[in-house]
């Protein structure tokens, strides 16, 4: 989370805003120079007057702290003695969602992502006196596979994302593993089950013509950040690009409408969750069936997902999509040597 770190609320801006903003509470009117010696005394923290005045607009633009400047008494001042900081009043409970978020994101535990969303939560909640909170312990995620990804890689791809600038790397598909050099515009950072996909526009897909496409970053190589910018198409949203589609990081050309059937335990498992935005879900249980219907363009995920079911689950529609799904069938019997 580098870059304009003006903004972003860090662990050490959070820690002195925490600590100029009691300063001002306190009527001692104090003014920039005796808040950059505050700061430094208390956390050993050397800053300029330049960022004291920087926190001190955070305080106004992003906390509507009523601040005001009293030239009789040289220092700042509240012209509201009501007002409270508001990381001050944070409540138990709210430190508790603060907290379930960072066991949420514990997928990415150390990443630099998870690391710095960590360290503020950490900060924002012990800084109320909670600590541990023992209800945590009752939230957990279970374990996965556990993705690593180069700090140069992600610095390069955080900042080519804030910047709008492209990058170019070395790439080695999970099909096409041969390796590939890609230019690529940046459009977002995907998120799951622990993995970092890229998605954006790589401008030597195609044999030149370009196209849309995601990368695992954990694969990219060689990452350079260009100083060649773009601009950010108006509908970059990655979910754009699912057809109604929930079955994550993957997309197709155009959406394919499904219908499968489900059986025996699968049923359950198959209602539980909106799969398409489309859906529809009929049970015919004296056939101990569920059939579902939707659309979705991310035709691969889809196989996976009858695939992950066994004999649970039957593709009906479409064709192509059936024989493929039989083709997979009758390469696992041969690899098992089975007759």
């Amino acid at each position: 989370m580098k870059g304009n770190n003006n903004s972003l609320l860090t662990k050490r801006k959070i820690e002195r805003l925490i600590k100029i903003h009691n300063a001002i509470k306190s009527g001692l009117y104090p003014n920039t120079n005796q808040l950059q010696k505050l700061i430094l005394e208390e956390t050993g923290d050397e800053v300029g007057i330049a960022t004291i005045s920087r926190d001190l607009d955070t305080l106004r633009t992003y906390f509507r702290a009523p601040i005001e400047y009293d030239r009789a008494k040289n220092g700042y001042y509240y012209i509201d003695d009501n007002f409270e900081f508001a990381l001050n009043e944070i409540s138990l409970e709210d430190a508790f969602y603060l907290s379930t978020v960072k066991t949420l994101l514990a997928n990415f535990n150390g990443s630099p992502m998870y690391n710095e969303i960590k360290n503020v939560i950490d900060f924002v909640t012990d800084t109320q006196g909670y600590g541990k909170n023992r209800l945590l312990d009752r939230i957990a995620i279970p374990p996965l596979p556990k993705v690593i990804v180069s700090e140069e890689t992600w610095k390069s791809v955080m900042t080519a994302l804030q910047e709008n600038t492209c990058l170019k790397f070395d790439y080695n598909g999970r099909w096409n593993t041969a390796t590939t050099h890609r230019f690529v515009r940046p459009y977002q950072l995907l998120l799951q089950d622990g993995m970092y996909y890229l998605f954006g526009f790589d401008e030597l897909a195609d044999n030149g013509k370009g196209g849309e496409r995601l990368f695992c970053l954990p694969r990219m190589k060689n990452v350079e950040n260009t100083t060649k910018t773009f601009e950010l198409p108006e509908n970059f949203d990655f979910s754009s690009r699912c057809s109604g589609g929930r079955f994550g990081a993957f997309k197709g050309e155009k959406a394919v409408h499904y219908e499968i059937d489900f059986y025996s335990d699968a049923r359950q498992y198959v209602k539980d969750c909106v799969w398409a935005d489309d859906q529809e879900i009929y049970d015919v249980d004296e056939e101990d069936r569920t059939t579902i219907t939707f659309s979705t363009s991310q035709s691969v995920k889809v196989l996976e997902w009858v695939l992950s079911m066994g004999a649970n689950a039957c593709p009906i529609a479409p064709a192509d999509f059936v024989e493929r799904w039989k083709s997979e069938i009758r390469g696992m019997r041969d690899a098992a040597g089975i007759e």
